[in-house]
């Protein structure tokens, strides 16, 4: 299990770092964006993801890696506009957002921790194409509740899919890195 949190430790610092960098350039015009407009952009990055799996050729010269980060980075951007709320102008500072994402991350950190534990680090010997159709699933699932209004009669809510979102996002990081 130490290993595990080491390596995920890492990987949520370059998504991080990415994240800081990329408010640098751009701000938090994400603010602006809804839930639905959010998981359109992680369902997309999924896609192509999948995609660069299934095909022998690529046009675009971004692999697999930037994608997941992307993946990562979305999801911890609408688990902060679950928890703020949508705003018509970008509103928050660089500081303010670092802080929220490292909140979201270590909440989603804990959670990967329970399930881990329970688990025995199953997603170890899972396969990087597995994890992103995992990815995918928990995407529709999304999108339905999203369509429902949020609303669900058994299910967990949307919170609950985009961590596991990005603990398989994370997970897949691990793994193309060990390879």
């Amino acid at each position: 299990m130490q290993d595990t949190s080491k390596q995920y430790d890492a990987v949520i610092d370059t998504c991080k770092s990415l994240f800081v960098k990329k408010m640098g350039d751009y701000g938090s015009a994400w603010r602006i964006l809804r839930l639905p407009s959010l998981t359109d952009q992680i369902f997309i990055k999924a896609q192509r993801i999948r995609s660069l799996q299934q095909n022998a050729v690529r046009k675009v010269d971004e692999g697999e890696v930037s994608e997941f980060i992307g993946i990562i980075n979305y999801c911890i951007m609408a688990l902060i506009q679950l928890e703020k709320g949508v705003v018509e102008q970008p509103d928050m500072t660089t500081e303010e957002a670092a802080k929220l994402y490292t909140e979201q991350a270590a909440i989603t950190k804990k959670l990967m921790e329970d399930k881990n534990h329970d688990y025995g680090e199953a997603w170890r010997d899972m396969r990087v194409s597995s994890l992103t159709d995992l990815i995918l699933q928990k995407l529709l699932r999304v999108k339905s509740i999203e369509n429902n209004q949020g609303n669900t009669q058994v299910s967990e809510g949307v919170d609950a899919n985009y961590q596991d979102m990005i603990n398989y996002a994370v997970f897949a990081l691990i793994h193309l890195k060990e390879e």
